[in-house]
């Protein structure tokens, strides 16, 4: 039988019902792709949901408020992306009318749309046939085909999209790629994957020459940085309200337009608490304002990063001066933060 063919029967039988599966409209598989960039789709599912259900349309999406969106979003990371679908949302609108791009060229020049983004709404809502090269298939071509190079080589990457471009059925492209990625999700997985349950371990490379833990091969990663950050919570009475001190972060960086606090960053471990706090009291010279506690050490990892993260509660019974955002206590939801910072609001703020 045909690869494509066996394939696609395996689909047909096992593929797992997701909700952007029930739909060609270009919009919500859009959608649901930039959803699931470094995303499982056990916690990518519910965020989809949400996003229809507050976004139907591109339309509806490219109206919406940019502090809304990154609060919708707010627990998936790699926030670029939300900014990135909301860019691309208003363009759509704007050159376009609302109607979303319908060639693989104009698809990709979306922001934040990559090669395999763009085949993959090019193949699924208008059957073309790009093959999808994400780690799934990758990692299912390099196996079945005996490909020992890195795959994180381009001409490795390269030789993977020729074969994959001869073996894709150009007569239903989509159910091919998402065939493809599928089976590398469920069967041909990256530990432990089910090789006798397989039904290519006969003409496997990897299966055949016993290496299939060595395929594929992997670069050496870069190595992770880690940082010592001190936030300053600052609440104070105002006006018969509680306030609170947030900042507003501009940097380009994967935070952009979220909100944490106030902080002060350290080469080292070694600065200790006193120091910290002694330097948040100089930045308001607080002697009005009575230090309560220091949060336990979270620790945040970022992809090349590992961020070592104290709180500082400070409160003052008068109104402090600081170039940063006053918040109402009480409205301190409506406001996109890290997940860093909405653990520390979860376990320690509101909790105490």
């Amino acid at each position: 039988m045909k690869f494509s063919t066996q394939l696609q029967s395996w689909y047909r039988k096992n593929k797992r019902d997701l909700p952007w599966r029930h739909t060609k409209d270009p919009y919500l598989i859009w959608l649901s792709e930039i959803i699931l960039q470094q995303t499982r789709i056990e916690q990518g599912t519910p965020y989809y949901e949400k996003f229809v259900t507050a976004y139907p349309t591109v339309k509806h999406l490219a109206a919406a408020d940019e502090q809304e969106i990154l609060k919708l979003w707010q627990g998936l990371g790699y926030y670029s992306r939300a900014r990135n679908l909301h860019e691309s949302a208003r363009n759509i609108v704007k050159s376009g009318g609302g109607v979303f791009p319908e060639t693989f060229e104009s698809i990709r020049k979306l922001k934040g749309v990559g090669d395999y983004t763009a085949a993959a709404i090019a193949s699924i809502c208008f059957d073309m046939p790009y093959p999808v090269m994400d780690g799934n298939v990758m990692r299912f071509m390099a196996r079945i085909s005996g490909i020992v190079e890195s795959i994180d080589l381009p001409e490795t990457k390269r030789k993977i999209h020729s074969l994959s471009a001869e073996y894709i059925d150009h007569r239903n492209p989509g159910d091919y790629n998402q065939a493809m990625m599928e089976f590398g999700a469920m069967v041909c997985t990256p530990c432990n994957p089910d090789c006798q349950g397989c039904i290519f371990h006969k003409k496997c490379f990897a299966f055949s020459h016993n290496a299939v833990d060595e395929i594929p091969a992997r670069k050496l990663k870069a190595g992770i940085r880690s940082r010592f950050i001190h936030y300053l919570v600052l609440t104070f009475n105002y006006q018969g309200s509680e306030f609170i001190y947030l900042n507003k972060r501009t940097g380009n960086d994967i935070w952009k337009n979220l909100y944490d606090f106030p902080s002060l960053e350290y080469s080292s471990n070694s600065t200790g608490h006193l120091v910290a706090v002694n330097e948040f009291g100089n930045m308001f010279q607080s002697a009005d304002a009575e230090f309560r506690s220091a949060s336990r050490q979270f620790i945040h990892l970022l992809t090349h990063q590992k961020l070592h993260v104290t709180f500082y509660r400070f409160h003052a019974d008068h109104k402090v001066d600081l170039p940063h955002q006053m918040v109402r206590l009480k409205d301190i939801h409506q406001y996109p933060v890290p997940t860093l910072i909405d653990r520390y609001f979860s376990e320690f703020f509101f909790g105490e």
